[in-house]
């Protein structure tokens, strides 16, 4: 049970968070317990909505933004979205269940992926100060420095999900994520 009441439908969020709550239904076909807790808040949900927008607009591709998304989740221990960017990597990002795995353990199949999720990694683990010899190997692997900008983001809008997730207790509702070995 969730620490503070996730509203049981879009009719008992907030006023304010209503229309919002009503877009993610439209672009999701449901409303998942992520999005109801987070309309406790409703100027808090629009700032998520609108930084998850502007970031899927970017140039990282959905594959890559479900690789840190899983390897951000996996450091941080946080059991919701590590079951639902699973369920979103397998199911809209078409990722392997060996490319999730690797993920998960700060790493990708594919070699320029595997730049930006250790980098996403090493941005988590050292809170933010990163080498310049860092960054350089994410520019050598053929990231732009608006891209480099872009994986930053979205640490920072996964970070903030495992936090809520992990602070208000949010009840999971999508299909459990297995642990990984290492």
């Amino acid at each position: 049970m969730s620490r503070i009441p996730t509203p049981a439908t879009i009719d008992a969020a907030p006023d304010a968070a209503k229309n919002s709550l009503e877009a993610v239904k439209s672009l999701l076909g449901s409303v998942p317990n992520l999005f109801r807790i987070i309309a406790n808040s409703p100027q808090t949900l629009e700032g998520y909505l609108g930084l998850n927008g502007a970031l899927s607009q970017g140039s990282l591709s959905a594959q890559t933004r479900e690789r840190i998304a899983l390897a951000v989740a996996e450091i941080n221990g946080c059991d919701y979205c590590l079951a639902a960017h699973n369920y979103l990597a397998t199911n809209l990002a078409k990722l392997s269940v060996s490319e999730i795995r690797a993920n998960r353990l700060g790493t990708s199949g594919d070699s320029k992926a595997a730049v930006a999720v250790r980098f996403a990694v090493n941005i988590v683990n050292n809170r933010g100060k990163v080498a310049d010899t860092d960054l350089q190997d994410v520019r050598d692997a053929g990231y732009s420095d608006a891209e480099i900008v872009e994986i930053l983001g979205h640490v920072a809008l996964n970070t903030f999900t495992n936090y809520v997730n992990e602070v208000l207790g949010t009840e999971i509702d999508f299909p459990a994520a297995a642990k990984v070995a290492a």
